[in-house]
């Protein structure tokens, strides 16, 4: 083919723009999805929240999904919100919902008659381990103080965390336990979400807060709070805060992140959703989001994941029994 002056000008004209335009263009030419409904069984600013809008900003990034349309229902672990995912959206292809295993110990705690079970799992995200901090102007100054107090009386020492019977939950009955106490002494305070833990900490009506440390991050940073410990196999990358183990204490826990379905979908709406969630861990946002937040990445899917869950749940029904909550 023979190109005229005039034609090969305009055509290196636009090649030249074309290499301009921004990677994301060419990342997904057609969205996946239209549309995606995220429903998020708990109040706006917690940790369910946090990683169901870093899943919007990736996927969007990515041109994965056009639109995403948010339904916040908080209360009692996701046990006020599970049920209305379950009843209202059935068979519903273009939705999903943010849980973990705080909902896993909320269904069994509060004896839900809706649990994790009735839900169709698609992929686990992220593992975050716990951190126990203090308010810097508290009595507690270290872990050595905080132990102390747990051993001369668990029922005096308050600690904040979120629902009952879920992570940090557990983990505090396993601290008290481990070091010699009755785990059912536990002077646990729940709260729906990061916002209201962070402000009852810092307002002094709690001696100290166990959450993910992205629940406290800012408070950290800011100079309101003090890391203690962490309850990870090992010390959180960047953070200099010893792990439990490391004090002494032998307790490892993390609470992990995952997106699930509707109940009633067929076999294809499921495999559409996986790879959704495939593609969207695959991006360079959500890479970034991991680093940024520092969530450890444990991405599983399919039925890896679908086992993973029926372990979870019987694991931790047994440490619930263990410490009296179940």
């Amino acid at each position: 083919m023979k190109l005229s002056r005039r034609d090969f000008l305009s055509y290196s004209t636009a090649l030249g723009a074309s290499s301009m335009l921004p990677f994301n263009v060419f990342a997904q030419a057609k969205p996946l999805f239209d549309s995606i409904n995220m429903f998020v069984p708990a109040a706006p600013g917690g940790g369910w929240d946090g990683t169901a809008r870093a899943i919007e900003a990736a996927a969007k990034e990515a041109g994965l999904v056009g639109a995403f349309q948010f339904e916040n229902v908080g209360g009692a672990g996701g046990m006020v919100g599970l049920p209305r995912f379950v009843n209202q959206r059935k068979g519903q292809g273009n939705t999903l919902m943010v849980g973990g295993s705080v909902m896993v110990g909320a269904a069994i705690t509060n004896k839900s008659p809706v649990t994790m079970k009735d839900v169709t799992p698609i992929a686990k995200l992220t593992e975050e381990a716990g951190v126990i901090a203090v308010p810097v102007d508290g009595k507690i100054k270290n872990w050595k103080d905080l132990e102390a107090a747990f051993k001369a009386n668990p029922k005096a020492v308050s600690v904040a965390g979120g629902s009952a019977g879920g992570t940090d939950h557990q983990l505090l009955g396993l601290i008290i336990k481990a070091l010699g106490k009755n785990p059912r002494d536990a002077a646990y305070v729940a709260f729906a979400g990061g916002g209201p833990a962070n402000a009852a900490i810092l307002g002094g009506q709690v001696t100290a807060g166990i959450s993910g440390y992205s629940e406290f991050e800012e408070q950290i940073k800011a100079g309101r709070m003090r890391a203690i410990a962490v309850s990870g196999n090992k010390r959180i990358p960047g953070i200099d805060v010893p792990t439990l183990k490391e004090l002494g204490v032998n307790v490892t826990a993390a609470n992990w992140r995952g997106v699930f379905a509707a109940p009633g979908i067929n076999a294809q709406q499921k495999a559409a959703l996986v790879d959704l969630v495939t593609k969207m861990h695959a991006s360079k946002g959500w890479k970034e989001t991991l680093e940024k937040r520092k969530w450890t990445d444990v991405f599983t899917a399919g039925a890896a994941f679908d086992a993973q869950i029926k372990q979870s749940i019987a694991d931790t029904e047994s440490v619930l029994k263990e410490l009296g909550l179940a």
